[in-house]
């Protein structure tokens, strides 16, 4: 499957399902060699900052925020080819999301306050030296800015 295609798809589906879909897409171009671990802490950067507003309403919105996270940075063109690696993707993707329905003090966090990650041997990000949460696998985990949710 291109990447585009995905994308395309998700535009069409309803929100809940085009969410799912965005996450699986980001978590497989992110983290497919991670840790189950690691693309769920993934996942919790992305949920957490929907739950912001700051980039977007729906998790689509925020995958696709210009420059923040694969699908926006990797080729339309590129092909998703790993099945198995999918498969992973999305069943994390959809674990995360009923792990983030819960009321946040039963969440089970991976990385708590978490606002960015990047992987630091190939990427120098200007906010690099900022609080670390975790390193889980190739990425670390940085709480550069306070995400509470926005207020209804």
């Amino acid at each position: 499957m291109k990447l585009a295609w995905i994308l395309w798809l998700a535009s069409i589906l309803p929100p809940q399902s085009a969410d799912s879909l965005c996450l699986s897409t980001t978590l497989y171009l992110e983290a497919r060699d991670q840790s189950i671990q690691g693309q769920q802490a993934v996942a919790e950067v992305a949920l957490r900052r929907r739950d912001s507003g700051l980039w977007g309403d729906s998790v689509c919105e925020v995958v696709t925020a210009r420059k923040q996270f694969a699908p926006t940075l990797v080729s339309p063109n590129y092909r998703l080819h790993n099945t198995e690696a999918w498969a992973r993707a999305v069943t994390v993707a959809l674990d995360a999301q009923r792990n983030w329905e819960l009321p946040p003090e039963e969440r089970n966090e991976i990385v708590p306050g978490a606002s960015h990650f990047a992987a630091l041997a190939i990427a120098s990000p200007s906010w690099q030296d900022a609080h670390r949460v975790a390193t889980i696998g190739d990425h670390t985990f940085l709480r550069v800015q306070s995400l509470p949710p926005r207020k209804s």
